[in-house]
């Protein structure tokens, strides 16, 4: 009886050494979906934070721009946040688009920034409305054209590179002529 205790205690043991190796071992085709399905790299997230940040800041400069157009009586601001308006809504449009595409939700989540610039449009007087929206516009534009030079240089998305070709020498032209109308109102 003792010569057959041990091979079955052998046989036990290895069985449970078997089985606890083989839990360990993770399913290859879990693995492969989790790599694949869950697998975000930076391409990705920088391109989703484009999408995002771009809407914001559009939403923000067409907010000003509306703002402007209703406060201000020189006819030069009306046009000029009008003509920049037009551009704005398109642009919006156009990155909604392509974001809704690519399965990006952008939404304006809770954008301190922006509100603390429309309360500095609506609070100030007539006499110094025109300054501060014409500085308020300029920071906004920098900040899209700086938003859309790094997504330039670091991605190689087709469709990404032609938005920002076709956008953003009029966002140039339109900080030029902001930069141009503060110099004569000033």
């Amino acid at each position: 009886m003792p010569l057959l205790r041990a091979p079955i205690l052998r046989v036990f043991f290895l069985l449970i050494i078997l089985c606890t190796s083989s839990c360990k071992k993770n399913n290859p085709i879990e693995n492969n979906l989790k790599n694949q399905t869950f697998n975000v790299d930076d391409k990705e997230q920088m391109e989703a934070y484009f999408f995002i940040a771009t809407a914001t800041l559009t939403n923000s400069i067409i907010s000003k721009s509306l703002i402007a157009q209703q406060k201000t009586s020189d006819s030069i601001i009306k046009q000029i946040s009008k003509k920049i308006e037009n551009h704005q809504t398109e642009l919006l449009h156009e990155v909604t688009a392509i974001a809704n595409k690519k399965l990006i939700i952008v939404t304006d989540i809770n954008n301190n920034a922006n509100k603390l610039d429309l309360y500095k449009l609506i609070d100030s007087n007539d006499a110094s409305f025109n300054n501060v929206y014409l500085s308020l516009l300029k920071d906004s534009l920098n900040k899209q054209i700086e938003t859309f030079e790094s997504v330039y240089k670091r991605t190689n998305d087709e469709v990404i590179l032609k938005l920002v070709l076709r956008y953003l020498p009029k966002l140039y032209q339109f900080l030029r002529e902001t930069e141009q109308i503060k110099q004569q109102i000033n």
